[in-house]
């Protein structure tokens, strides 16, 4: 299948068919309603299942079920959804289930809007819900790689029997692009035969498999917390990504951004250069697990002079940079939270003077 105009939320929808992907559970809230639009015509016509929640804690415990059951299964939502989903995000990661959630960011505290944001970073990377759980988080610049980011989630999801977030926004959700499916990310579900339910008679099995989040023994739910804690770190070691833009040279500072706006910063670091300055950018790609040590040796070299986080949020991304930075130079934050994108000009604007 060649290239392919089309929008964000509706690439997303289709990117999940393609990776194998039959079941898909959803209540409508914009901007990534299209999602559920799309795929109410698409499921039928693969054989795959689309269901609309009675609401978002619904939807939460359908994927709770259906991923116990060992069906690959995700969800679309937008930043108030999520949060009611959190719930079930905590269960689902404690009984070790595979399952996507795609968060298309709104605008928030509250009601919000629903221009596009960044303000969920901390609901997604910090844990939204409750207990000692995290979820690998995926971060895309565009609607190519938001496609690109869902094919790998599943397989990612299996392999580490843990939710996987694909954190976007509103604008990547509903612009249009060219688009590709790569083949080489189309995978088969793994084996689930030594942790899905069955229903089947086990009485020829050693044991059964039982999905469950409860332990009420304090040695075993510790021992649990520890094992669930060793995966964490696994993913640590082994999944982070992040994308280096024009960190070859010298540079007098360091733009750390991600998502859509990292696109603007691009286009500013491009602009610097006919002004003879150099800038560099580290575009984190994942989230959880953070590339802190890409961040500290882009920094560490010694024409870097200044740090600068740049979000469509308060300063939410700020508190890892300067985790990742240790003191090395200051760290700095420029960002909007109304919906606003910055322009090219507003970027060069703040960070030349943290050049002097």
């Amino acid at each position: 299948m060649g290239k392919v105009l089309m929008k964000g939320n509706e690439a997303i929808g289709e990117a999940a068919i393609k990776a194998g992907c039959f079941n898909y559970f959803a209540y409508p809230i914009t901007p990534q309603s299209e999602v559920a639009e799309y795929l109410s015509r698409r499921m039928p016509e693969v054989g795959g299942v689309f269901l609309q929640g009675e609401s978002e804690v619904a939807v939460g415990y359908m994927l709770f079920g259906a991923a116990g059951c060992g069906a690959r299964v995700f969800t679309t939502s937008s930043s108030p959804g999520i949060s009611l989903m959190s719930e079930a995000l905590s269960y689902i990661s404690s009984a070790q289930l595979p399952a996507v959630f795609v968060n298309i960011v709104r605008g928030g505290p509250g009601l919000g809007g629903i221009l596009p944001s960044q303000a969920d970073y901390f609901q997604a990377t910090k844990g939204g819900g409750h207990g000692d759980y995290r979820l690998l988080v995926l971060a895309p610049d565009g609607v190519q790689e938001a496609v690109e980011m869902v094919m790998m989630a599943f397989p990612l999801a299996e392999k580490y029997r843990n939710p996987v977030m694909i954190l976007g926004d509103g604008l990547i959700g509903q612009m249009m692009e060219p688009v590709e499916f790569p083949d080489h990310l189309i995978s088969e579900p793994s084996n689930k035969d030594d942790w899905a339910t069955s229903g089947m008679d086990t009485r020829n099995r050693k044991d059964r498999n039982l999905v469950k989040s409860l332990f009420l023994n304090a040695e075993l739910l510790e021992e649990h917390n520890r094992f669930l804690k060793a995966k964490y770190d696994r993913m640590k070691q082994e999944e982070i990504r992040y994308e280096s833009y024009n960190t070859d040279g010298d540079y007098k500072v360091l733009i750390v951004s991600y998502g859509i706006i990292s696109r603007v910063c691009r286009t500013a670091i491009d602009m610097f250069k006919t002004e003879g300055l150099e800038v560099g950018m580290i575009r984190p790609q994942t989230l959880f697990p953070f590339p802190e040590n890409a961040i500290k040796e882009a920094v560490s070299k010694s024409g870097c002079k200044a740090a600068i986080s740049i979000e469509l949020s308060m300063g939410q991304m700020v508190e890892d940079v300067e985790r990742s930075v240790q003191g090395v130079c200051p760290v700095h934050w420029y960002g909007k939270a109304g919906g606003d994108v910055p322009t090219p000009e507003e970027i060069m604007g703040v960070v030349k003077p943290l050049s002097k």
